[in-house]
C-alpha cells in the first residue's frame, strides 16, 4: 500500500510540535563554582586574617567551606560580612612605609642580642624575627641576614652598635627598610628601600658607628613570602588533597 503525505494548501504549513520555552533560566548563585572563584574567595579570606577580621580557628573553618563548595551561592556566605568581598580593599591607595615604627608597636626590651667581642657572630637562615633585636659589634663583626627569616611582625627594629668594628645587614628585596644613626669617625649606612606592597614587613635599623660600621641593603635576588600566605597555600593545598580538587 502506497503512503501518501497529507495535502497542504498555499501557505498552509504541515503539522509541527510547539517549541518550548518554559525553561526557567538558572540563577547566577545556583551556577558551578570554578577554581579561580575558590581562589578568588580564599585571597578575601586571607586579607581579611592578616587584617584581624577574623580569628585563624574562623579562617580555618572558611577555608574549609571554600573548598567544600560546589555552587556560588555557597561561597557568598563565607565572605558576605567582609569587605574584601564588595570591592572595598581593591580601592585602597598605597603609602609607603613611615620613616619610624608606630608607637607601641615595638617593645623597648630587645627580644634577641647579637654581640661580638673580638669576634665574629652570625644570625642568617631560617629564624623568626623578634620585633626588636640588638646587635652589638666591639672589636668584631656582626652580620644579621634576614633574606631566609620568617617575618611575623609588620614592623621590625634592629638596633646596631659598632664600635672598631661592623654590623652588616641584609634584608630581601621585597620588604621596606629604613634607617636612622650616624657615625663617629665611622660609617653609618642605610640604603633605604620601598616594598611595593601595602603590608610588607618594615625593617627599621637604628645605631651608631664608632670607628667603625654599621651597613644595611637588600640582598638582591632574595624575596620573602608573607606568612599568612604560606599558611593559606598550605591548608589550601591540603583541602583540595582531602577533598579532590
Amino acid at each position: 500500500m502506497d503512503l501518501q503525505k497529507r495535502p497542504t494548501g498555499d501557505g498552509e504549513q504541515p503539522d509541527r510540535q510547539p517549541a518550548t520555552t518554559d525553561r526557567k533560566p538558572v540563577a547566577a548563585t545556583e551556577l558551578r563554582c570554578s577554581d579561580a572563584d575558590r581562589d578568588r574567595t580564599a585571597d578575601i579570606l586571607r586579607d581579611a586574617l592578616a587584617e584581624g577580621r577574623i580569628t585563624a580557628e574562623e579562617h580555618a573553618e572558611r577555608v574549609e567551606g571554600v573548598f567544600r563548595a560546589k555552587t556560588v551561592g555557597e561561597l557568598e556566605p563565607l565572605v558576605r560580612d567582609l569587605p574584601g568581598a564588595h570591592g572595598a580593599g581593591a580601592t585602597r591607595a598605597y603609602e609607603p612605609a613611615p620613616n619610624h615604627p608606630a608607637p607601641g608597636a615595638v617593645p623597648p626590651v630587645a627580644d634577641e642580642n647579637v654581640a661580638a667581642v673580638f669576634s665574629s657572630a652570625v644570625r642568617k637562615g631560617r629564624w623568626r624575627v623578634g620585633r626588636r633585636t640588638h646587635a652589638y659589634a666591639i672589636f668584631g663583626s656582626v652580620e644579621i641576614d634576614l633574606s631566609e627569616a620568617v617575618f611575623e611582625h609588620r614592623q621590625v627594629v634592629i638596633k646596631a652598635i659598632a664600635v672598631f668594628g661592623s654590623v652588616e645587614i641584609r634584608v630581601p628585596e621585597n620588604v621596606s627598610l629604613r634607617g636612622n644613626g650616624g657615625g663617629v669617625l665611622g660609617s653609618f649606612e642605610v640604603s633605604t628601600l620601598d616594598s611595593g606592597e601595602q603590608d610588607a614587613p618594615v625593617v627599621y635599623v637604628d645605631g651608631l658607628a664608632i670607628l667603625g660600621s654599621v651597613e644595611a641593603k637588600p640582598k638582591r635576588g632574595k624575596m620573602i613570602e608573607d606568612l599568612l600566605d604560606r599558611i593559606s597555600d598550605r591548608v589550601h593545598g591540603q583541602m583540595r588533597k582531602h577533598l579532590g580538587h
